[in-house]
């Protein structure tokens, strides 16, 4: 018994819904959103799979280490930020399968997401470049930026989910599908929509996409925080990108739209065809539709107009509305 229990642990771990899921997911949402904004600017677009080429052909590359750079830094921070994705998107449940559980892994995620983006600060530090210190502030900026709003939605959906628990509030993403289960999707909690809509506005921030993706902005600082990047460094960051693009988009699943049917292999299906809709409404038609955001805008838009969306979900929930 005790060694089906670690076996299945591995499988939980390795397989589904662990990394081969999220890695073949996170491949899939980058591709269909090229994809997608390929064809909405009428445009062939590249294969669905070319994320993963992007990736194989980055690791065929001399890794080449700027002089001035600090070497340990300049190397470990892409795969420390690669390694704390992969174990963010393991703490989301698929339908109902989790890799890993807890009380308050909502908290968690929103720390190893911090994580993730601070290793791309010190890797960009590291490098000395002049164009990397100018996408490193950039990307400071946009954290202080999304996190409030960030955090304003898991209080809110939090909230709902643990009104019948001792605390009030719960932040175990495991309780918040069990709820889901009982009483239906969270979008259909009309104290939650604006909340959702904050959620969907924080994403592509989060996810470093356009057009909020001022810490690259390739036009104006040559890459930024990864100008200095190339080889296995650079393919590392690239798939830490897709990996965070799933990432929020399964977040914002398992927070609002958790369908479980009870079979693990449709609750996969759904939920990754959820992930692609989501990722389609936020992370693709910004793109096609918007131009890049300048830095204080980027600000200025998340601590009023996607901040306050937040905060009506959380004010409409706690007074049980």
């Amino acid at each position: 018994m005790n060694f089906m229990n670690v076996l299945m642990n591995l499988v939980k771990i390795l397989v589904f819904p662990g990394c081969l899921f999220i890695l073949a997911a996170s491949i899939w949402l980058s591709g269909i959103d090229r994809k997608l904004v390929a064809r909405m600017q009428r445009r062939v677009g590249p294969p669905l799979l070319q994320p993963w080429y992007d990736y194989l052909k980055c690791c065929g590359k001399e890794t080449i280490i700027p002089r001035k750079a600090n070497r340990t830094m300049f190397l470990g921070a892409p795969m420390i930020g690669l390694a704390s994705c992969f174990l963010t998107a393991m703490l989301i449940p698929v339908g109902s399968v989790q890799a890993f559980s807890g009380t308050a892994d909502m908290i968690v995620i929103l720390y190893l997401l911090t994580l993730a983006s601070v290793t791309l600060i010190m890797g960009s530090s590291a490098s000395g470049s002049p164009f990397a210190g100018v996408g490193l502030s950039r990307e400071m900026v946009a954290m202080i930026s999304y996190e409030l709003p960030f955090v304003l939605v898991i209080l809110a959906v939090g909230k709902v989910a643990g009104a019948g628990s001792f605390a009030g509030v719960t932040f175990s993403l495991g309780t918040i599908a069990s709820w889901q289960a009982e009483n239906g999707v969270m979008l259909a909690h009309w104290a939650l929509i604006p909340a959702a809509i904050a959620m969907l506005f924080v994403i592509p921030c989060e996810a470093g996409q356009q057009p909020f993706d001022i810490d690259e902005a390739e036009t104006e600082i040559c890459e930024g925080v990864l100008a200095e990047y190339s080889g296995h460094p650079l393919a590392r960051f690239k798939l830490m990108h897709c990996v965070k693009m799933y990432i929020m988009s399964a977040l914002f699943v398992a927070m609002f739209l958790n369908v479980q049917t009870g079979v693990a292999a449709l609750d996969a299906v759904i939920f990754l065809a959820l992930c692609t809709v989501v990722t389609f409404i936020s992370m693709s038609v910004p793109h096609a539709i918007s131009a890049r955001f300048r830095v204080e805008q980027v600000f200025k838009f998340y601590w009023t107009v996607v901040t306050a969306l937040a905060a009506v979900s959380v004010v409409l929930v706690w007074f049980g509305l």
